[in-house]
């Protein structure tokens, strides 16, 4: 390798598994440009919407997208048709991973039949093939059914990923149960319609010694129940999304691009999810990248479905708002980004990406590469574009300004 490159590469922590003669020539390529190179990002929370809604979004598209947003792995969510509850249906959507996947595509396993929270999957069939099991896009109702699948996907080696939502408590909400909803004659989504399905899970997880990851926490109350339950010793880690991070209740407007579940909260709630990545208490930060048609998001906050876009932007959001401003550093970031999730869920990284972390740039749906193009933070500006993606050897996103070099 060119030793005079200005490339920087992070291996301190992070050793970057790639082919040498790439790695090498990326670093020779980029050797006037005041870029980094970091292993590739792992996203454990991502909507492919393949096999069944591909109109959303394919395995081809959504992992282009991931490949441009820096990731080389990602975790796709069973709520699909048909639903991977068991293995011939599991096995509709390993067929066009390995067809269309143009990065590491990882599924998880469905914990009930049809994520309808009444009879659990076949999980030992399913077992060897997926990276974890989760109903995510619902919660598990039934306690009773909760415990038996923990108890069977601990004596797996598996990881439980919980989407926790009592739905007794919706009450037909569709934004955060706050002033905004208040102010403009919207339903809302209270707080304790998360919290307290974690704070049952926890125990029920406690009992199992199942390895239970949440997912997608948004409350302030999440926050402190699970600090709570690490310290009791509960084998327990979450994420978040650079949307609870970035925005909250007080940046709603009434487009389909500020509706998802769990919903924007409110300040505080933001505060004390700052406060857990701070301390350890959140140990991962996932997109939900969740595409829908532009049709269907275009009927506003009441009548748009939950879900936004968020793979291309996630690693600039992060480094715009926390590590530019010194909330966090960069190694810290690449830790909820990399390490942590890896960790977690067993798996090592692959491949790596190139970022420059010095020029701003303007967010724009018409540029992303997934089909979804509801973002709320259309036209922000930020730092820390991805410029290469490369895995499995080979490159995989290459940004139009640099195309000239390979």
């Amino acid at each position: 390798m060119d030793k005079n490159a200005n490339l920087q590469i992070l291996t301190s922590n992070l050793p970057i598994h790639a082919d040498e003669k790439l790695l090498s020539s990326v670093v020779s390529a980029f050797s006037n440009k005041n870029y980094i190179i970091t292993p590739g990002f792992t996203d454990v929370h991502v909507h492919l919407r393949e096999p069944g809604f591909s109109y959303k979004e394919t395995i081809k598209t959504g992992t282009l997208a991931s490949a441009k947003g820096g990731y080389t792995t990602v975790f796709s969510m069973p709520n699909l048709n048909p639903v991977p509850d068991s293995l011939p249906n599991l096995n509709e959507q390993l067929k066009i991973i390995n067809a269309d996947a143009q990065i590491k595509v990882l599924p998880y396993g469905a914990i009930t039949v049809g994520e309808k929270g009444k009879v659990i999957a076949d999980l030992e069939g399913m077992a060897n093939y997926v990276c974890a099991f989760s109903d995510d896009g619902k919660g598990v109702q039934d306690s009773g059914i909760m415990l038996e699948a923990m108890q069977r996907i601990a004596k797996l080696n598996k990881v439980l990923a919980a989407h926790c939502e009592d739905e007794s408590l919706l009450n037909g909400g569709y934004i955060h149960d706050g002033d905004y909803a208040k102010a403009n004659n919207h339903l809302g989504i209270c707080s304790a319609s998360e919290y307290k399905q974690i704070e049952r899970d926890l125990v029920l997880a406690d009992k199992a010694k199942c390895p239970y990851h949440v997912c997608h926490i948004s409350t302030k109350e999440s926050v402190q129940i699970i600090r709570d339950a690490k310290k009791s010793g509960v084998d327990v880690t979450c994420e978040t999304g650079p949307h609870y991070l970035v925005l909250s209740d007080k940046d709603l407007q009434e487009e389909g691009r500020f509706k998802m579940n769990p919903p924007l909260r409110s300040e505080r709630d933001k505060k004390e999810l700052i406060n857990g990545v701070l301390d350890g208490t959140i140990d991962v930060i996932a997109t939900d990248h969740a595409p829908h048609s532009l049709e269907e998001k275009s009927k506003g906050l009441k009548n748009s479905p939950f879900g936004i876009t968020g793979i291309e932007t996630a690693f600039s959001l992060m480094y715009t708002y926390f590590v530019k401003k010194n909330i966090i550093s960069l190694d810290k970031l690449l830790s909820l980004l990399i390490t942590n999730p890896n960790k977690r869920f067993g798996i090592k990284s692959n491949g790596f990406t190139v970022l420059n972390l010095t020029d701003e740039y303007k967010i724009s749906s018409k540029d992303f590469l997934s089909k979804g193009k509801s973002t709320p933070f259309e036209n922000y500006l930020v730092f820390g574009k991805c410029m290469l993606t490369a895995t499995n050897d080979k490159i995989v996103y290459l940004d139009n300004s640099i195309k000239n070099l390979f």
